[in-house]
């Protein structure tokens, strides 16, 4: 990364409101706060922020392992620290703690029109499988 040092660390909930915009920022909805609470509960390890050296969160990524599988539920980076690196950094962040925690295999969903989101991950090694996602509102 260039510039200012950019630091990975656990999501505190004093991040909330960053994170909220973060997302914002890149289009993404957010997710309840019930929901984060959840996962946090069972992997608090991985939800991470990437913090700029002003303490700006320029970066997050959540994560998730079910004992059987990893997956990346998101990652965002602010469109203006873009090109610097901190999504590469998140993701081996979380990928290092999937792997502390016995995880063989991580998961996650590309929208299939985000042909820059796609070959982001395949320059990271993942691959696309043909599965058909099935899916449920409950």
């Amino acid at each position: 990364m260039s510039a200012e040092t950019v630091h990975i660390r656990t999501f505190e909930w004093d991040d909330w409101d960053a994170v909220v915009g973060l997302w914002g920022a890149v289009g993404s909805s957010v997710l309840p706060q019930a929901e984060i609470e959840g996962t946090r509960r069972r992997t608090p390890e991985l939800f991470l922020v990437a913090e700029t050296g002003s303490g700006v969160v320029a970066g997050a990524a959540l994560g998730t392992y079910d004992g059987r599988r990893g997956f990346i539920l998101r990652l965002a980076v602010d469109p203006a620290q873009r090109r610097r690196g901190i999504a590469r950094h998140l993701v081996a962040e979380l990928e290092g703690r999937l792997r502390a925690l016995g995880c063989p295999r991580i998961n996650l969903f590309v929208l299939p029109d985000n042909a820059a989101g796609l070959r982001f991950w395949q320059s990271l090694g993942y691959l696309p499988v043909p599965d058909v996602v099935h899916t449920k509102p409950l």
